[in-house]
């Protein structure tokens, strides 16, 4: 391994059921009297908006709560959050919710503290400067968010989705109460933990893995493949959701040290242009993508295969490598996820479109463990059509 590695994250994590209710003491922490609350527009009608107000309180902290969150947030709402957060001189700003609402509290912090426009940010390493310090509280298994230092943002105006990567968005501290996940329902227990496991096997499988990283997202893979059937088919269980949670958070960190590949590539465009949530659109695609990669890296695909459950026994390294992609669909179709653009109502005439867009996101295409052209995204897209 003859490279450099850094290893970057979040300062501080704390899991368990009920930690929630540390949100107080580490808001005091971070000498914050004054809290900026992000959460999305259906998560502030509910008990869980109202207990962290009321934590808060009771705590004598005074509250600002930005509930404007939307999926495949606009970079306009990270700007309006902002302007709050600095008119109202908040000490830190505490994002509850999934990812959409995740991303958007870890910009607003940073613009909180830097000039400009979300939309100037786009790309890497364009923050210049701290920006509030942010605790980040999930309530899905699947995006780990609160992991990584990545805000992503979808422009209504131009159609296009990126993310805003600096290490100055990586969060202070985690909070990971699996009971927060209770509620999910079904369907979102099952693209949210897809797009985990996503996460998860596309940082183990990158050109970019290291020791570290393996190790992490290898877990990763199994915890989720372990047990986001019981998550999606018994919600109530804590043993699965717990365990889905720190399967998701351990692919955040995997995510953060070694990035994605071309499932994430190749679905981005399917949000920017037909607005399909993230984890839909990744769910959806990754059986094709696993299908073409393997070959890159036959041991580690063998090693995916044998942590998503599949048997060993006859199968030639080569065979089993190939059984990824089957691990795949046979969780995705249990589960519920749609495995065809088809299923998601995406013409067929939209391909060229997809590619063109996919082909943007240039440092996934550059991390997939196999070459990835144009004309193969096609492939793949024309294949993931009808299935």
């Amino acid at each position: 391994m003859n490279r450099l590695i850094t290893i970057e994250g979040v300062k501080k994590t704390i899991f368990g059921r009920g930690s929630l209710n540390e949100i107080a003491d580490a808001s005091k922490a971070l000498n914050a009297s004054r809290v900026m609350l992000v959460m999305d527009s259906a998560l502030v009608k509910t008990e869980i908006c109202l207990r962290a107000q009321d934590i808060l309180r009771k705590n004598r902290i005074k509250v600002f709560l930005y509930g404007e969150v939307t999926p495949e947030p606009d970079p306009s709402l990270a700007d309006t959050g902002a302007e709050l957060a600095k008119k109202e001189n908040v000490g830190c700003v505490l994002g509850i919710g999934g990812g959409s609402t995740m991303d958007v509290a870890k910009a607003v912090a940073a613009l909180a503290k830097n000039d400009g426009k979300a939309v100037d940010y786009i790309g890497l390493n364009k923050v210049k400067k701290s920006g509030l310090p942010t605790i980040m509280v999930p309530t899905t298994s699947g995006t780990g968010s609160e992991s990584t230092f990545t805000a992503v943002f979808t422009d209504k105006s131009t159609k296009t989705k990126g993310g805003i990567n600096s290490p100055f968005l990586y969060p202070h501290t985690a909070i990971l109460d699996p009971e927060l996940t209770l509620g999910l329902p079904s369907y979102a227990t099952a693209y949210t933990g897809m797009d985990a496991l996503i996460h998860a096997i596309e940082s183990y499988t990158s050109l970019k893995a290291h020791t570290m990283s393996e190790t992490i997202s290898l877990r990763a893979i199994e915890l989720i493949s372990e047990n986001l059937r019981g998550a999606v088919f018994n919600g109530n269980d804590m043993d699965f959701r717990e365990k889905m949670m720190m399967g998701s958070y351990m692919a955040g960190l995997g995510l953060a040290m070694a990035g994605v590949g071309a499932v994430h590539a190749l679905s981005y465009p399917m949000g920017s242009l037909f607005g399909i949530p993230h984890g839909v659109a990744n769910a959806c695609l990754l059986p094709y993508v696993l299908e073409y990669n393997y070959p890159g890296n036959i041991e580690k695909f063998c090693n995916v295969s044998i942590a998503m459950g599949m048997d060993v026994d006859g199968l030639t390294p080569r065979e089993l490598a190939s059984m990824a992609a089957e691990a795949a669909w046979d969780l995705a179709e249990d589960i519920g996820t749609p495995l065809t653009l088809n299923d998601l109502n995406i013409p067929e005439d939209a391909i060229p479109d997809l590619v063109k867009g996919a082909m943007k996101i240039a440092v996934p295409i550059m991390n997939n463990p196999r070459p990835m052209t144009a004309e193969i995204a096609e492939k793949i897209y024309r294949q993931a059509f009808e299935g």
